[in-house]
């Protein structure tokens, strides 16, 4: 990734021991509906008018999401006219935003089949991946064609969370629905976590009064007593061993890594 799209990092370097947990967010949806402009306003907080819709690749950005670092990767895919070689970002993704434009009826359309496909990878796979149904060009109201009612209606039928941004004027909004796609991974991660006690306990007779022991007086000491109780012996249970995020490129986005990501730029205009 060119040092255009990366950010600085607070507090200086990561020690090597410690790396970020990491996110990844696939971008779906039909050409048009402002999924690399959605993409590159929240890498850079630019709006760019003009982007090849060919273009597929995958970017990465360090971000503080609820005051925890994390490394949030972002696939900006490239389907012509649907889902199409599904394969490539369904397995590597961790969350998902399905992206439609307001003043398209035919991209909010194009959304349902996407929620479609990943319905059915859901129950093939038996993992909770986070979808977000996101309507773009907000900034466009004068042209809507697809009410917010219906927005949230095909959100609830695909039990997913809805947002209505504009890529063009917003960037904490899109930030915002970025950092809760974050979010919902960390709460799915949460939840599958199994529940681990921290002892148990290896039970003893315990006498129902305590025993007093009386030492000895020596050399004109005060004698002391103690009480005796009887004990409780612990043994700690060994961690868990958790499960690690399994990072799948793609075959478009990798056979671009030595492509100088500056070309995603060439020619835009930048406002």
């Amino acid at each position: 990734m060119s040092s255009m799209f990366s950010k600085p990092r607070a507090g200086g370097e990561r020690p090597p021991q410690s790396p970020l947990a990491e996110c990844n967010v696939a971008i779906l949806g039909c050409r048009g509906a402002g999924k690399s402009a959605l993409t590159v306003k929240f890498l850079t907080k630019r709006f760019i008018s003009e982007y090849d819709p060919n273009l597929e690749d995958t970017y990465a950005s360090e971000e503080l999401v609820d005051q925890q670092p994390v490394l949030l990767k972002v696939m900006d895919t490239a389907d012509q006219d649907g889902p199409g070689n599904c394969e490539r970002y369904l397995h590597w993704a961790s969350a998902f935003l399905v992206v439609y434009s307001i003043d398209d009826r035919k991209s909010f359309e194009g959304c349902q089949h996407y929620l479609e496909v990943l319905a059915l990878h859901v129950r093939g796979c038996q993992r909770r991946c986070p979808v977000l149904l996101l309507g773009n060009k907000l900034d466009m109201e004068q042209y809507r064609q697809v009410p917010a009612a219906e927005g949230m209606s095909l959100a609830s039928r695909f039990g997913c969370l809805f947002y209505e941004v504009s890529a063009c004027q917003d960037f904490a909004r899109v930030q915002h629905v970025f950092y809760e796609a974050v979010r919902e991974v960390r709460h799915q991660a949460e939840q599958s976590l199994p529940v681990r006690p921290l002892f148990i306990t290896e039970e003893r007779p315990c006498p129902p009064v305590a025993m007093p022991v009386t030492l000895p007086t020596r050399h004109g000491l005060a004698s002391c007593t103690f009480n005796t109780l009887s004990t409780v012996n612990y043994k700690e249970i060994p961690s868990v061993a958790q499960a690690k995020l399994v990072t799948v490129k793609s075959s478009r986005a990798q056979s671009k890594r030595k492509a100088p990501t500056l070309t995603l730029l060439k020619g835009f205009k930048i406002f």
